[in-house]
């Protein structure tokens, strides 16, 4: 089998897996990181307490509510690229501005992964979620949030209604 150092790009790589709630952004991330050999950030793990609860009320957050969430996400990949050569994270990065947010923070180039479905399908996974915050109520909203990445943002497009693992091989090749 071979080693992360016969698949893997050459440090620094940040890679970040986005899109909306249930797509499978934590599934295929947790993946490539171990396939890569580094550390896997999850982005819910970076939120705030206030920013939770508002969520788990049903309410969407606002761009206020996501630039201090951002700001720690990017420090802490930063800091996590700089100690490991890699990282992967899992982040919704609906907008733009979030992304641009992001690559500020991190300070070094960062590939995007946005895996997309059907309305229906994200429902349903939103439904096999159990004791997740995120309530599917808020799907609409982060759906119409969401700007997808421009071609000069140098972003992969996947469906997820591949198997995950499918994903990671799709994903692993381009990023090699």
């Amino acid at each position: 089998m071979p080693s992360s150092a016969d698949i893997a790009p050459a440090p620094p790589l940040v890679v970040i897996v986005m899109g909306v709630s249930g797509c499978g952004k934590s599934t295929l991330g947790a993946l490539l990181a171990q396939t890569l050999g580094c550390p896997f950030l999850e982005g819910d793990d970076f939120h705030s307490a206030d920013a939770v609860e508002k969520m788990r009320g049903g309410r969407a957050l606002t761009d206020e509510d996501r630039w201090p969430w951002l700001d720690r996400l990017g420090q802490a990949a930063a800091a996590t690229m700089a100690a490991n050569g890699a990282v992967v994270l899992a982040c919704s990065a609906l907008r733009r501005s979030y992304r641009d947010r992001l690559r500020v923070g991190i300070g070094a180039p960062v590939r995007f992964i946005l895996l997309e479905n059907s309305r229906d399908l994200l429902l349903a996974r939103l439904g096999n979620r159990p004791g997740h915050y995120m309530p599917a109520c808020l799907l609409d909203s982060q759906l119409a949030t969401l700007e997808r990445p421009l071609p000069d943002e140098g972003a992969m497009i996947l469906i997820s209604d591949t198997p995950a693992e499918a994903l990671h091989d799709i994903a692993l090749d381009w990023l090699r």
